[in-house]
């Protein structure tokens, strides 16, 4: 049977970290240091949500997360710079590889979804944005059943919306804690090591797959 890949889009297509230029603009040289704080407080308010069974969207865990790393770093923004630079969540860039990899993907006749943590409409124009909605055969959003990954039930729910059986179901993720949820569900699993110093969590399952870019897909299928 042939296979589907499921591809994340937060971290793993998009650069979650192109928020930076504009930060850049109103604090400076500390603008990568609270890129990667909002990040890291954005995944934890998705986990503590899940955990907590007391769902918001993504889009409020990003919002949410962005308030604390203005406390944290002592910053005050503007609503108005707020907004933008919460805004600039929908024009974030791809990165380099990912338009030639899913054109071969595509050439090859991969089936493919996006799936994601953040709601529909919102990853629907980040792809659009970057122009690569049209090789996606459709989007699974965690929001559609109120949770978020690394929840068995999202999992779950990708098998269901894809009508693929796990073993035929892979997983693309630069997400360590994603690729350990999809393999304790039964998925297959890519990590894509973006950068030399990502560490994958030592718990006891390791990817069927390790690339440091998404042209290293062309061997699946």
């Amino acid at each position: 049977m042939a296979v589907t890949l499921a591809f994340d889009v937060y971290g793993t297509l998009i650069n979650t970290h192109g928020v930076v230029a504009i930060l850049t603009q109103w604090i400076g040289s500390r603008a990568s240091a609270f890129s990667g704080t909002w990040r890291e407080k954005q995944l934890e308010y998705a986990f503590r949500r899940g955990l907590m069974q007391k769902y918001q969207p993504f889009s409020r865990c990003t919002y949410d997360a962005l308030e604390y790393t203005c406390r944290f770093y002592r910053i005050q923004l503007s609503e108005e710079q707020k907004k933008r630079v919460i805004d600039s969540y929908l024009t974030l860039p791809d990165f380099d590889d990912v338009k030639p990899a899913l054109a071969a993907l595509h050439k090859r006749k991969i089936q493919m979804v996006a799936f994601s943590n953040g709601e529909e409409k919102a990853v629907e124009s980040l792809l659009r944005h970057v122009g690569i909605q049209h090789y996606f055969e459709g989007i699974v959003s965690c929001d559609n059943i109120m949770t978020f990954k690394p929840n068995p039930a999202v999992y779950s729910y990708l098998i269901r919306e894809t009508h693929s059986p796990a073993k035929n179901l892979w997983l693309v993720s630069s997400n360590p804690f994603d690729i350990i949820g999809g393999l304790s569900s039964g998925l297959q699993a890519v990590w894509v090591k973006r950068s030399p110093e990502a560490v994958f969590d030592p718990w006891g399952l390791e990817p069927t797959k390790t690339v440091t870019d998404l042209r290293g897909l062309d061997s699946i299928g």
